[in-house]
């Protein structure tokens, strides 16, 4: 199951860092270590993760099988501002934004 997150307003570089801690996770552990992380990204993360979640157990699927198989950052809008310089310039400043992709799929150890 899949969900995105457009336009978060954080650079991706950023983003990037909380993405990759969760990689690969089942759904409870990557909840439980967002959860503890003292980064802004990780509430959204957190709340993607709980959407997809909630999106694949409409589709039938068990919530406790669920591992996090791909989670991508990607670069969304940049909003250019301009900050004033000396002598009545000005020196460009870009406000990144990031697209989340998250989805989730089955388990695969065997127990």
């Amino acid at each position: 199951m899949k969900a995105i997150l457009r336009n978060y307003r954080q650079s991706p570089r950023k983003v990037r860092l909380v993405a990759n801690l969760v990689r690969g996770k089942s759904v409870s552990r990557a909840l439980t270590a967002l959860s503890f992380l003292n980064k802004k990204a990780s509430g959204p993360i957190q709340k993607l993760i709980e959407s997809a979640a909630h999106n694949a157990e409409v589709s039938g699927a068990q919530r406790d099988s669920l591992i996090i198989k791909e989670i991508r950052v990607d670069a969304g809008l940049t909003f250019m501002r301009h900050r004033a310089r000396a002598r009545g310039r000005a020196a460009p400043i870009a406000k990144r934004t990031s697209h989340v992709l998250l989805e989730l799929g089955p388990s695969t150890s065997k127990n």
